[in-house]
């Protein structure tokens, strides 16, 4: 086989590739094979008709189309690696020309989008600003109150819902006379905004028994973002009763004996989370610095294709205000992706199974799923080195943020190192690792973006 590229942009490149028959010839046995098998023709048994005869039923066509069609994707990724090419996106194929006769060459282009050539800044003593550490006594109360409502206890009232209240409710939503959704008996706090738009406003100063109507964009589902007329019922209406800030309390809530202790401890957390926040804010201003100083070219059609189906999902195409920020976040995070994917490279970033495990743990928790459920339902969308794509990612930029120079806005030093949490973490039991070891096994970093060039 051979190949030869052409640079159409920074970002695309044309393939022009020429397979010898030879090459094609087990492709187009094989295909014989198939339509062999597919059709019946009196005197001869199926599955043992003659390449000749299969020619004037059929014809020649036909079989080189099958062909074709099959070997398409092996010969692209075979030019592929012979040229160098990262190739991402759906790439655009062009046949032009086919053995219709034997000992003819195939010959076929291939349009694609691929990674940019970056060529990264100075990466050590990137000099990054982030916020001075401050607990403020509002942060500390925050945290009490949280942990207050942790142990406290739920009152039913007879009164009209207030602000805070815990209810019992039912839910439906209907749209055009038919029936989306409905939940019966689901609790939700009054003010909490975490259900439905408008909800808020219905219940309050209702009571239990009552029924409110109200309309909202649906958050979910195959209609999210769709207005609904929706129809909720107060079943119950419970107040939290809080406990008091005392001794007792330190001891119920905590391993601390007064509340004294346990107060110098949230403060502790407080701050220690505001040290987390630097970190973070640290990591971000890093990656912002990289993307200031580097020019990384993204791929038209990529972006076309990623706001496209974002606003697809939304049901909101025609919305030209929104395509347009839809359209630079998008772009900022393709340049993300292609930086720190090069920063992987040029570190000759490993991920370990370890790694993987620990990430997929972490998103599984996100999610609220099982790690092992996670971990397969991933392995099933082909998602698994995706994932490890992530980690190295993850990876790279932590490596530039170790040698960055952090210092806070009032001038003070700040080492990284102090910068994790250190409150206990107590991780999920897997009901067997095993899953997770053999769903990662030798999974090693590939593009999960590139496909394979659409049928002939």
């Amino acid at each position: 086989m051979k190949s030869a590229v052409e640079t159409l942009s920074p970002t695309r490149v044309k393939l022009i590739v020429e397979v010898p028959f030879d090459e094609l010839k087990p492709d187009l046995d094989a295909a014989y094979q198939t339509i062999g098998s597919q059709i019946q023709i009196p005197g001869f048994r199926k599955g043992k008709v003659p390449a000749r005869i299969i020619d004037q039923r059929v014809g020649r066509g036909a079989v080189v189309q099958e062909a074709v069609n099959e070997a398409l994707p092996r010969f692209f990724s075979q030019a592929v690696d012979a040229e160098g090419i990262k190739a991402i996106g759906q790439p655009d194929v062009d046949v032009t020309a086919v053995p219709l006769e034997d000992g003819q060459d195939l010959e076929f282009t291939v349009e694609t989008d691929v990674r940019p050539e970056i060529e990264l800044p100075e990466l050590d003593g990137i000099a990054v600003e982030v916020d001075e550490v401050k607990a403020t006594d509002e942060d500390i109360e925050e945290r009490l109150t949280s942990l207050r409502q942790r142990f406290g206890t739920l009152t039913a009232v007879e009164r009209a819902v207030e602000t805070g209240d815990v209810l019992s409710i039912d839910l439906k939503a209907v749209i055009d006379d038919e029936e989306i959704d409905s939940v019966e008996g689901v609790t939700y706090e009054v003010g909490s905004g975490n259900m439905l738009e408008g909800l808020d406003d219905a219940v309050l100063g209702a009571n239990a028994g009552d029924t409110k109507t109200f309309t909202a964009p649906l958050a979910g589902g195959d209609n999210e973002g769709q207005d609904a007329e929706c129809t909720v019922t107060v079943q119950s209406v419970k107040t939290r009763e809080l406990p008091e800030l005392d001794d007792d309390f330190a001891q119920l809530a905590s391993q601390f004996d007064t509340f004294d202790e346990l107060r110098a401890d949230i403060v502790t957390q407080a701050e220690q989370a505001k040290k987390f926040e630097q970190g973070v804010q640290a990591r971000d201003k890093v990656l912002e610095h990289l993307l200031e100083v580097t020019e990384v070219a993204v791929p038209e059609g990529i972006v076309e294709a990623e706001v496209t189906s974002h606003l697809e999902g939304e049901n909101r195409l025609e919305d030209d205000t929104h395509r347009a920020e839809v359209d630079e976040s998008t772009r900022k995070a393709l340049k993300g992706q292609f930086l720190l994917d090069a920063l992987a490279e040029k570190l000759e970033i490993e991920v370990e199974q370890p790694e993987l495990i620990e990430y997929l743990i972490m998103s599984a928790q996100q999610y609220g799923m099982d790690p092992n459920q996670f971990a397969q339902a991933i392995d099933q969308q082909g998602q698994v080195p995706a994932m490890v794509q992530e980690v190295s990612r993850r990876k790279a930029l932590a490596a530039v943020l170790e040698k960055a120079v952090v210092t806070d806005t009032a001038g003070n030093s700040i080492d990284l190192n102090e910068l994790v949490p250190q409150a206990d973490v107590v991780e999920p039991e897997l009901e067997d690792e095993g899953d997770l070891d053999e769903l990662t096994d030798e999974v090693e970093v590939v593009d999960t973006e590139t496909e394979e060039p659409a049928k002939a």
